[in-house]
């Protein structure tokens, strides 16, 4: 909830998810043991969040209650989230604040990269709330923060989480002419769930997207997130990694939905470590040059370490490939 004050200074509270007010409240199923995070006690903890409150900074950490944000701010990790604190849509699984967003903040990409500095980040993930009320759907201001990043810590690799751009032509382009190191847009769930969990998002459209960013820069990592435990099969799930391999992503994250409210779209289920194991090796052997899958997994969870994996692994999958074609030759 969001505390106003109005007119006649009567404190009013504004609800973070006005859209979902009225509906019943859904089941809450009590968490498995797997589903254990430790509470943040570091002092670095502290540190980290002090270097984001100075500088007025939102992060996704926060606002979309991540379960890891303990393990990961204690490590000084943070993943930025500009285009403001408030969604243009309403995705029945997302706990970011819904509503009218303000105007861009045009000092933002500054701050974002100033905080970068201050942690002294060698992987920065940025990503955003949805802003359909934008021309470009927020794509400039990515640009121009990953730009301010590169001035300000020119040694760290950047990697964006972008919306959709759902009819925003020319979006994607305006982000990778600002070069990121990889490109995140996740798929969310399977294709048949999608009206009634992300509403405002088009199956299709995402995977046009993560195509495209690839077609443009062949360089490019690409990479996306999927949840389970919403309903979905098991032959759903796999029929979405065949869609992402189509689209030439490199990288898949799977991981355990969690319910941020009872307004929220309720659990199926838990799936359990030893089914997350088994969707890995599935991924893997369609071909991902990366995978994470596990309850806990979230898009920027050990993005840095991923992302050394992931120039590794492609620099041997490239030696595979050329060797055979010089001993053919030879």
């Amino acid at each position: 909830m969001v505390t106003l004050i109005d007119a006649l200074g009567v404190v009013t509270a504004r609800p973070r998810h006005p859209e979902k007010v009225r509906l019943p409240d859904t089941p809450v199923l009590p968490k498995p043991p797997w589903i254990r995070v430790r509470a943040p006690a570091a002092p670095s903890f502290e540190g980290t969040r002090g270097v984001l409150r100075q500088r007025r900074l939102t992060t996704v950490c926060e606002e979309a209650a991540c379960p890891n944000i303990g393990e990961c701010w204690e490590k000084r990790h943070a993943t930025f989230m500009i285009l403001g604190d408030t969604c243009t849509r309403a995705c029945a699984f997302c706990n970011v604040r819904t509503g009218k967003p303000g105007p861009l903040d045009p000092s933002e990409p500054a701050r974002v990269a100033d905080a970068v500095a201050a942690l002294a980040l060698s992987h920065v993930v940025v990503t955003s709330v949805d802003r359909d009320d934008l021309d470009d759907g927020g794509a400039a201001h990515f640009a121009a923060t990953i730009n301010a990043i590169r001035k300000a810590r020119p040694e760290a690799s950047i990697e964006v989480l972008t919306p959709d751009f759902l009819r925003k032509d020319g979006a994607l382009e305006i982000v990778l002419e600002a070069r990121p190191d990889v490109f995140n847009h996740n798929i969310e769930t399977v294709p048949r769930l999608y009206r009634r969990i992300r509403p405002g998002a088009r199956y299709a459209a995402s995977l046009a997207l993560l195509e495209r960013a690839k077609a443009l820069d062949p360089r490019l990592f690409t990479k996306s997130g999927m949840m389970v435990g919403l309903g979905e099969s098991c032959s759903e799930v796999v029929a979405v990694m065949d869609d992402l391999r189509a689209a030439d992503v490199d990288f898949l994250n799977l991981g355990q939905y969690l319910q941020p409210t009872r307004k929220h779209a309720a659990i199926d289920r838990f799936v359990t470590p030893d089914e997350f194991a088994v969707y890995e090796r599935m991924a893997y052997d369609k071909g991902f040059l990366l995978v994470a899958a596990s309850p806990l997994m979230r898009s920027s969870h050990h993005a840095g370490e991923d992302f050394a994996r992931l120039k590794a692994v492609r620099i041997e999958t490239t030696k595979a490939l050329v060797i055979p074609a010089k001993a053919e030759i030879q």
